[in-house]
């Protein structure tokens, strides 16, 4: 008769999540947004969101926040603008997972500001994520590279606005995303097609 061992847990399967940057890409881009009630969504995010997760997705928002370090507004103004856009999703039923930010300057070549992964890496973490059966959409390149760092399925959704710096980089960077949509939606529904 062996001796009595403690039950182990088995292992808990791990996750995909549909990473999003958040201005530009959830909501129009209003330069270092720091009122949480001019924050407006991109039509369609809340159906797309909505569809992600009944696909088996965590939607989870990784977005550079350099306005806190340049003192534009605080962490606190950040959080505020989060809570507004869930409540904004929730009223069209969805919400976004989790949100995960960088406050610092482009100038402090922190890990966790995008294209960096530390973000991404603390939410496998959190999360129990599978990172190669997960994607990003974003509407800069740094996102794309983000992606392309983990191993995800990257989708861009450049900007309208032909003087944006995210157009601007699209044109720089055609192609090199696997996926380029017009909208939030349409990338989230090209995404899903892929399985």
């Amino acid at each position: 008769m062996s001796a009595d061992r403690p039950e182990t847990a088995a292992p808990q399967p791990r996750r995909r999540a549909l990473f999003t940057d958040r201005d530009g890409t959830l909501n129009p881009d209003l330069h270092y947004l720091k009122d949480a009630e001019r924050l407006e969504l991109f039509r369609g995010v809340a159906d797309a969101v909505a569809l992600a997760h009944r696909h088996g997705y965590l939607v989870i928002c990784v977005t550079n926040q350099s306005g806190v370090d340049r003192g534009l507004y605080t962490r606190e103004d950040v959080e505020r603008i989060h809570r507004r856009l869930n409540e904004r999703l929730r009223a069209q039923g969805a919400e976004v997972d989790a949100f995960y930010y960088c406050p610092h300057a482009p100038d402090r070549r922190c890990p966790c500001r995008k294209p960096g992964t530390q973000l991404f890496e603390d939410a496998r973490r959190d999360w129990n994520l599978e990172l190669t059966s997960s994607a990003i959409v974003g509407d800069r390149s740094l996102d794309v590279e983000a992606g392309e760092r983990l191993g995800l399925l990257t989708a861009l959704v450049p900007s309208r606005n032909p003087d944006s710096e995210s157009a601007r980089e699209h044109a720089k960077e055609s192609g090199r995303a696997d996926i380029v949509a017009g909208s939030f939606e349409n990338a989230v529904l090209r995404i899903l097609a892929r399985g």
